[in-house]
């Protein structure tokens, strides 16, 4: 699928420019405003990158499809045109015109090139009719028409600073919702813990908190700081409390994991990471950090041999019984209190195979036409025979669990079946089934056949009526004679 016609690209965007508003719901007579606002911003196209801007009935359009859909991100995708994959046809004049086009301004966008051809046909009735923008997109995509940009003069560094918020005073925030808006962050331990083997190792400790309670949504001590950690505990805070409709976190390799981004997107969670460098947004979690050690951790200076499980049951009792029922210095309240009177806008958390197969990636790999297998992490892959016409079959899994492999449909995006590793050992003993085949048939056959092709017949008549003599002596006339 290229990228103009995936619907997930769009969905994201139209999801990023709307999020805020049903994470934060604007007060009451404030929701034209903020939408007037939003359409007066300009957006990075997800296509070709250029800014855009969208109306105002459209934002507004996005945004009460969002607000009333179980599953936003996916009522915001494109739907799929019902003419999908046939091409349109452009006249020999008018690709004449766009070819020289793009020759003498190679730096031009699509946009640009179909906007000068619409006003060259106005003028010149040989070019007419233009087609639509999407049709002569197509066509410079197939033809290798890029848009050549000139070289950019600033340094990578030049342009991050360019783009970096500075100089803007810092304020403190807070949601008016429960669920509207989590933190999750990771923290280096102050304590070692002993493993089994004998080791002394310093553990990670996951913390995931509601913005508008401080109610601490999971808790958990690892011994790594990795995506499929981060996936594991946020799961469990998934399940225990809710959907919740915003989740910040700063930009760590975890955060940034594949796996990790596509699972809120499919959950409609909008991510918000933080600036680099800039710890004072996270600051809820900076101060939770500094009451564990001041409690919890100080608590646990007497225990000499601390492994990973006491550690975690510790934790687990302390946040439960002292930090969720004590009073909060901002709140005002102890974070539990304040979590139960809230007004939720957390939506239900799905089941755990749904929620384990949102936490994964989606990949293309090219299959081996030989015996229909794909290579996949270092590891090979069975396709069954009924889908060995796809030359790309597209792969939805998770980097830390090979055990869960599926083939995913190229355009609804549902799983068509699982996978599983190639094993060697079955099939040579195992028996060989026929392939299976789209249309039977169109099956070839090996049955003798008496009857003359067409063509064939068409031919000799032809060579008889010349009357020419034969071109060649039998075997059997050569020897007589």
């Amino acid at each position: 699928m290229g990228i103009n016609q995936d619907p997930d690209r769009w969905a994201r965007l139209r999801f990023s420019i709307i999020g805020p508003l049903l994470s934060a719901p604007p007060e009451h007579g404030q929701l034209r405003k903020r939408l007037l606002e939003l359409s007066r911003c300009r957006w990075k196209h997800p296509v070709n990158g250029t800014g855009v801007r969208f109306s105002y009935a459209t934002v507004e359009r996005w945004y009460y499809i969002a607000r009333s859909a179980q599953d936003p991100v996916l009522a915001l995708r494109r739907v799929r045109r019902t003419d999908a994959g046939r091409p349109r046809q452009l006249s020999a004049v008018l690709l004449q015109a766009l070819k020289a086009q793009y020759r003498n301004y190679p730096g031009w966008t699509v946009q640009l090139h179909y906007d000068n051809l619409r006003a060259q046909a106005e003028t010149d009735t040989s070019l007419s009719p233009v087609p639509s923008y999407g049709t002569v997109r197509r066509y410079m995509k197939a033809q290798g028409l890029h848009r050549k940009r000139p070289p950019k003069r600033n340094t990578p560094g030049a342009q991050q600073a360019e783009q970096r918020l500075e100089n803007l005073e810092v304020r403190s925030y807070e949601v008016e919702y429960v669920n509207a808006l989590w933190h999750a962050d990771f923290h280096h331990g102050s304590r070692q813990v002993l493993l089994p083997s004998g080791c002394w190792v310093s553990p990670m400790l996951l913390c995931i908190i509601d913005d508008h309670s401080r109610l601490v949504c999971h808790l958990q001590w690892y011994l790594d700081e990795t995506a499929e950690t981060l996936v594991h505990g946020l799961s469990q805070a998934l399940q225990k409390r809710a959907l919740p409709r915003a989740l910040m976190t700063d930009n760590g390799a975890a955060m940034q994991a594949e796996e990790f981004l596509s699972g809120l997107h499919n959950l409609s969670i909008l991510h918000e990471p933080t600036l680099p460098y800039s710890p004072y947004q996270n600051a809820k979690q900076e101060t939770f950090w500094a009451t564990l050690e001041g409690r919890l951790m100080a608590l646990l200076e007497g225990v000499k041999e601390l492994t990973l499980d006491q550690l975690n049951l510790f934790t687990q009792a302390w946040v439960e019984q002292e930090y969720h029922q004590a009073r909060h210095s901002e709140i005002g309240m102890p974070p539990l209190r304040r979590y139960l009177d809230g007004t939720p806008v957390g939506r239900d958390c799905p089941d755990s195979t749904a929620l384990r197969r949102a936490f994964r990636r989606t990949v293309k790999r090219r299959q081996r036409r030989s015996d229909g297998t794909i290579s996949l992490e270092g590891k090979r892959f069975e396709i069954p025979s009924r889908f060995h016409y796809l030359e790309q079959p597209k792969l939805c899994y998770a980097r830390w669990d090979l055990r869960s492999v599926d083939l995913i449909d190229p355009h609804t995006q549902q799983i068509l079946c699982p996978l599983y590793p190639l094993d060697k050992t079955a099939n040579a003993s195992g028996q060989r089934r026929a392939r299976s085949t789209a249309d039977p048939v169109c099956a070839t056959s090996t049955e003798p056949r008496d009857e003359l092709p067409a063509l064939l017949r068409k031919l000799m008549a032809e060579y008889a009526a010349t009357g020419m003599p034969p071109a060649y002596l039998p075997k059997t006339l050569e020897s007589e004679s």
